[in-house]
């Protein structure tokens, strides 16, 4: 299989995630929420598994290991897509800590230009701080406002930007 037909399904994937996930965020129903953050998850795992092995190959390991390091986060949080928010709140916070680390690695990696790699990493200072928080003892829901609530904007953004990026004539595939 050639990289191509991956690297689109990838690029799909980020993107039908980040809509999906700030979707969910707004749907007046916790079955509709469930459903759009379960396809938003499956979408984000896919996505990260073939990214994880396209730059392994491509001899990139922090971005390898930065997307796999992104499907285990995003596995945590698909774990919770259908249960009641607040007792989702552990896995979440594990995954949302996870997130946040594979926005620093895959941002480090130079896989990306550096004002989509800023952009990642600047993401994941409220995840990181979402994720403390929880590990501290609050009982922060994914829709908890202001964090994680407007934390999802910027990560979705960056999702956006990796998928243009894959997407774009010039990517080296």
């Amino acid at each position: 299989m050639s990289a191509k037909p991956a690297i689109t399904a990838a690029a799909i994937g980020l993107l039908l995630g980040g809509v999906l996930g700030v979707a969910g965020s707004f749907v007046p129903s916790a079955a509709l929420r469930g459903l759009a953050w379960g396809i938003d998850g499956a979408a984000l795992i896919m996505a990260g598994a073939v990214l994880t092995i396209h730059f392994f190959r491509q001899e990139n390991d922090l971005a390898a290991a930065g997307f796999l390091v992104f499907v285990a986060g995003e596995t945590l949080v698909f774990a919770g897509s259908a249960m009641d928010l607040m007792a989702s709140v552990p896995t979440f916070g594990a995954g949302v800590a996870l997130w946040a680390l594979a926005l620093v690695m895959v941002g480090l990696s130079g896989a990306f230009p550096r004002g989509l790699s800023l952009l990642g990493m600047i993401a994941s200072v409220p995840l990181f701080v979402v994720a403390g928080r929880i590990f501290l003892g609050e009982a922060l829901s994914p829709l908890t406002s202001p964090l994680p609530f407007f934390a999802y904007p910027p990560f979705a953004v960056t999702l956006f930007g990796w998928a243009w990026c894959l997407l774009r004539p010039a990517a080296k595939q």
